[in-house]
């Protein structure tokens, strides 16, 4: 998942293989009622029948793979009942958050709740992000599986029937296939959850990439953006990410927009994506950056579909279960976004070493003693959320030297995207690596050595040998340059934490005029700052000029504080510079020379 305000990256998502086998025995039908949407709620009806004594618990989610946060589902659940053949209510009783249990779950035929959509309903605590939660309108309805839908103790994996019920006038988008009477099926809970639902008045858009089916299905509150000119403007970014997987592992894809009112990101499936920006007019920026985002969300069809641990492949939805490879899902899935453009000449060498050294800035601002394992394993705790969209940065940038590395030792021939594909084979939707075995596996595949990387710069927190790797394509870099030019020195960065924006390095001349590490800004110059306009409104200071005064409203120690500040001078100094090497030898160009291609 990515998230594209501020908080880049501090969202993720992280798509997920089905279940090896479906139970079989006990029938499962669902029905979501669309057509009532006055009170922002669904209406959901289980018909279910063969339940056992220990199918007594209906759970909702707790999480959901590739959000790492805790959502809670239950919290938004009202109404729960259970009925017998005769239409009698039984007793049932919740039991925890997430938790219903049934008295007489032989006797249950039917379960009735009505549970809240996630994006108009106020929480105290962890609110579900948007693409990953459910909006209810006149117009249109967005079902993320995991917050409309629940499972029985001991049937995550049973098969189920969902009937949605809406206008007649409406499109529904998702990447289910339907039964004979209409009814989407999944092969699981994990399925469901694995495959989002835009219904509404949409527009929809198709093409064919060799044996795959691609679908667009697209809703925009006022009919500004099509699918079709989405599909336009993504065709270049499909044509690179068919060659650079070899021909696409899946039959059928989908992409779900949402265009409305807030920017939120994207949260990427096994056979689908969904997207939530905001509705503006679909300029070449705005239209680059959608497919831009939508080519990190649409590898996610090699990892982790194809190349993932049992912990993703068996998903705990009750408590949150952290994978140590998140490097490999989020990281080398940024990472191969990136090159793939590269390759194929969506972008030039410049503009993504540019991109390189804006993920180096991130990674400035971050614990560097965090490791990207270490950073894995904790991302569903406070402490990983403070440094999750690092994954994203220096996963990526780490992700891209392994490249280089891969490329040398094999003297040009197998880089870390042949060995990805290669991995790709092997395992699969359906077959798991082990979670412990795979820094050793990947090791025996390609070189020793790679296994002395993996100890330095994912689980350790060694610097990354940007000037060496670099070096051996004939790329210069520089850490620091000094261009004794003087430049605007606003004396502050900005990290983000429990859904604030808080300044961090704040300088000492800053600090004397009254702002504190630690503050969490409220507004700037009178404008209320949020993550949907917090980038806007700074872009405005970068034309600010020595001495101009800016004021922040801050919250320090739960009490609100206005701080004015002034604009200081500072010489100009580059930080993470790429250079190409004017004298690199023959033996860089020709390493970079098999970098720029896919092999």
């Amino acid at each position: 998942m990515k998230k594209t305000t501020l908080a880049i990256g501090f969202f993720a998502c992280l798509a997920f293989a089905q279940p090896t086998q479906a139970a079989k025995g006990p029938e499962l039908t669902y029905q979501v009622n669309l057509n009532d949407r006055a009170d922002d709620r669904f209406k959901v009806t289980l018909d279910v029948k063969g339940l056992k004594s220990d199918n007594n618990i209906f759970q909702f989610a707790a999480t959901a793979p590739g959000t790492y946060q805790t959502m809670d589902i239950g919290r938004f659940v009202h109404n729960f009942k259970a009925f017998d053949k005769k239409g009698r209510e039984l007793e049932v009783k919740q039991v925890s958050t997430n938790q219903w249990e049934l008295s007489k779950p032989d006797k249950v035929r039917k379960i009735t709740y009505q549970i809240a959509e996630t994006w108009d309903t106020p929480v105290d605590k962890d609110k579900v992000y948007d693409m990953c939660g459910t909006s209810l309108e006149s117009d249109h309805a967005l079902i993320n599986g995991q917050a409309v839908f629940g499972y029985l103790k001991g049937m995550q994996a049973t098969p189920m029937r969902i009937k949605l019920e809406y206008p007649q006038e409406w499109t529904v988008g998702t990447a289910l296939k339907t039964d004979k009477n209409g009814y989407y099926v999944a092969e699981s809970y994990d399925h469901i959850v694995d495959s989002p639902i835009l219904a509404g008045t949409l527009t929809k858009a198709e093409t064919k990439f060799n044996n795959t089916t691609i679908d667009i299905y697209t809703y925009s509150k006022t009919g500004m953006i099509k699918s079709e000119d989405l599909l336009s403007n993504m065709t270049s970014m499909l044509e690179a990410a068919n060659a650079f997987v070899v021909d696409f592992p899946v039959d059928r894809y989908t992409f779900l927009y949402h265009f409305e009112d807030q920017t939120w990101g994207a949260w990427e499936h096994s056979y689908s994506s969904e997207y939530i920006y905001k509705e503006a007019p679909l300029t070449p920026a705005y239209a680059s950056q959608l497919t831009d985002v939508a080519a990190h969300e649409f590898f996610h069809v090699i990892t982790p579909l194809n190349i993932h641990s049992e912990v993703i492949e068996r998903f705990n939805f009750v408590t949150p279960t952290p994978s140590q490879h998140l490097w490999l899902y989020e990281g080398t899935t940024e990472w191969a976004s990136d090159m793939m453009r590269l390759r194929s000449n969506m972008i030039d060498l410049p503009a993504y070493l540019q991109d390189m050294q804006s993920k180096l800035h991130y990674n400035d601002q971050m614990d560097k003693n965090y490791s990207l394992q270490k950073l894995s394993l904790t991302s569903y705790q406070p402490e990983g959320q403070k440094q999750y969209g690092n994954i994203y940065n220096r996963g990526a940038v780490t992700a891209a030297l392994l490249d280089i590395r891969l490329l040398e030792l094999s003297g040009g021939k197998r880089g870390l995207r042949e060995v990805i594909n290669e991995l790709s084979k092997e395992f699969g939707p359906k077959k798991a690596f082990p979670e412990n075995d795979f820094f050793e596996l990947f090791t025996a595949k390609t070189y020793p050595e790679i296994g002395d990387f993996f100890n330095r710069y994912v689980k350790g927190t060694e610097a990354l040998p940007l000037a060496d790797y670099f070096g051996k394509l004939g790329i210069n870099y520089s850490k620091s340059t000094q261009t004794g030019n003087l430049q605007p020195y606003f004396g502050y960065e900005f990290n983000v934490h429990d859904g604030k924006i808080i300044f961090v390095k704040v300088s000492e001349e800053l600090q004397k005029m009254g702002l504190r590490d630690g503050d969490a800004l409220v507004s700037l110059n009178g404008t209320d700052i949020t993550f949907q306009n917090v980038q806007e409104e700074f872009e405005k200071l970068m034309a600010a000029k020595k001495g101009d005064v800016n004021t922040y409203q801050v919250l320090r120690n739960g009490s609100k504080a206005e701080v004015k500040t002034t604009v200081l001078e500072k010489e100009q100094e580059l930080r993470h510079h790429f250079e190409l090497d004017k004298q690199a030898s023959p033996e860089q160009l020709a390493l970079r020379a098999n970098w720029l291609k896919n092999l």
